[in-house]
């Protein structure tokens, strides 16, 4: 490893670049004397020398610096500091040693500047060394700061760059969707593992129950109406029909069913425990149901094309599994097509077997509508949809589900291809159909009509153009094959030629013979 020349220090008050005068090795750094030195401000301050400290103009200009910076990024004001204050060298052999904090801005700096080899904190234990000391003694270092100066700064800069990397638009936000989805889940196991326990229960007092009434929280809410099953009479039929939803068959089924029933009967304290029980799943079937519709609603806003094609539960897990609906855009569509299947797809490429069709996109009804034969096809072309429609629903400024119900309409015509032959719409034909949608629900026609015509009319220009490029292709390729079809009756005539040439020769020694022959006869 080439020995540091220069430190390049980023603090929240500006950049600072330091010349190192001194420096130990790396195992030098592992002494006792060299670690107390360090921390020694006399000491270390023989080790380095302060080049250049150029401070922000602004907290906004040191903002937009540090945001750069944590994107691998060179700013300009770092560009210039190194220009001036680095000494120009040509050739590889007398390259600077520069030694930085980050590893991509090591990069980006070799990458803008050929003379200048980049050492990284974290692959080098000597840089890593010199900018902890700079770091602790950054304060009596820099010349112009005052004491406490650093820490405001830094304080100051840290808050107003986390409030940048949290802020959000509300109307789309899909953190609330991947922490709704996640309670959504949660609220499922939760309520099937507490109806279970209630239907055990309590169906040794009333056994008959479960037979009438199947879903977790209505039988969860006819528990606590019933209560002991020998309190039960003719009377009780509003209160039972009102819980049911007004079903008056089902609460007449009931009542007739505790007059025969074959359950045990129940003491006081352990109904009212059984009755705690199904309050509690009562209570979080009714927040699941709110839960429910208000994701309904907020995918609606954030997602709606997604929405439209796969349903809010499934397009909700895939927000959520990506992580954002942003990087669930910038996926291509062979990954979304496996989200949810790496475990599997890992296991088939380590051990050479059939990497997975489809993950979360399994739970979608196209995939389930879809033939033994055709899952996987289908599977792809649900991926390139759900791809199209997650980068529209990112990147649109007005989200519309126009744009997922044409292409719903797509998937409903491939499958009927699949299973019945017919034809389904082109993709220039679908979105030409979504655009004047959209056209409509806007109500600008006159100037809208215009563009749609535009666009068809370039759909339409670019198959001329294919045509034509195929009708070329066609055409080179006739002009070749004559042109060889020439050369091979060239080649079979002068083959032919050379045959003619040939014969009169052999045939000479056959008339010589003649010759002598007729002489001594």
């Amino acid at each position: 490893m080439a020995n540091v020349n220069y430190l390049l220090f980023e603090s929240a008050v500006g950049f600072s670049l330091f010349e190192v005068v001194h420096q130990a090795d790396t195992v030098g750094l592992e002494l006792p004397e060299v670690k107390d030195a360090m921390k020694d401000l006399d000491k270390f301050g023989k080790m380095v020398k302060l080049r250049s400290f150029n401070p922000w103009n602004s907290a906004a200009h040191g903002l937009e610096a540090i945001n750069l910076i944590s994107e691998g990024i060179m700013p300009d004001h770092l560009k210039n500091t190194l220009e001036l204050n680095l000494p120009q060298t040509s050739g590889k052999k007398s390259k600077i040693v520069l030694g930085v904090v980050d590893k991509r801005l090591a990069g980006e700096i070799s990458g803008n500047f050929p003379g200048i080899q980049c050492e990284a904190a974290d692959t080098s234990e000597v840089v890593a060394a010199l900018l902890r000391g700079i770091r602790t003694h950054a304060g009596k270092l820099l010349k112009g700061l005052q004491d406490g100066d650093i820490n405001r700064a830094q304080l100051g800069l840290g808050h107003a760059y986390s409030r940048a990397k949290v802020k959000f638009s509300v109307h789309k936000n899909d953190n609330h969707i991947i922490q709704g989805i996640a309670t959504l889940d949660a609220l499922d196991k939760g309520i099937n593992s507490g109806a279970m326990r209630v239907r055990e229960w309590y169906g040794w007092h009333f056994p008959e129950l479960i037979r009438i009434v199947s879903d977790n929280g209505t039988y969860a809410k006819v528990v606590l109406a019933v209560g002991n099953k020998k309190s039960l009479s003719d009377e009780s039929l509003d209160e039972l029909a009102n819980v049911l939803n007004q079903d008056e068959d089902k609460a007449k089924a009931i009542i007739q069913a505790a007059k025969v029933s074959m359950g045990q009967d129940i003491s006081d304290m352990d109904l009212n425990m059984v009755k705690d029980l199904a309050d509690n799943v009562s209570k979080m079937a009714d927040y699941r149901r709110i839960l429910a519709e208000s994701l309904d609603k907020k995918m609606g806003e954030v997602a709606p094309n997604l929405q439209v094609i796969l349903g809010t539960p499934v397009a909700a897990r895939l927000i959520s599994h990506a992580g954002s609906l942003t990087n669930l855009a910038k996926y291509p569509a062979s990954t979304l097509q496996i989200l949810g299947a790496e475990k599997a797809l890992f296991r088939a490429l380590k051990t050479k077997g059939a990497t997975p069709k489809y993950g979360l996109l399994y739970q979608s009804t196209f995939i389930g509508r879809a033939g033994p034969k055709v899952k996987g096809r289908i599977s792809r072309y649900l991926a390139n949809k759900c791809s199209i429609a997650s980068r529209i629903d990112n990147f649109s400024e007005n989200p519309t589900k126009r744009f997922g119900e044409v292409m719903r309409e797509q998937l409903e015509q491939r499958l009927e291809w699949y299973a019945k032959g017919i034809k389904p719409m082109k993709n220039t034909e679908a979105m030409d159909k979504a655009i004047k949608l959209v056209m409509d629900d806007e109500g600008d026609m006159d100037i809208d009509t215009e563009m749609v015509d535009s666009h068809t009319a370039t759909h339409a220009a670019d198959s001329k153009k294919d045509k034509k490029e195929k009708k070329d292709k066609k055409k080179d390729k006739e002009e070749k094959k004559e042109k060889k079809d020439k050369k091979d009756k060239k080649r079979k005539a002068t083959s032919e030629d050379v045959e003619m040439v040939d014969a009169p020769d052999a045939a000479e020694p056959e008339k010589k013979k003649k010759k002598k022959k007729s002489k001594s006869e």
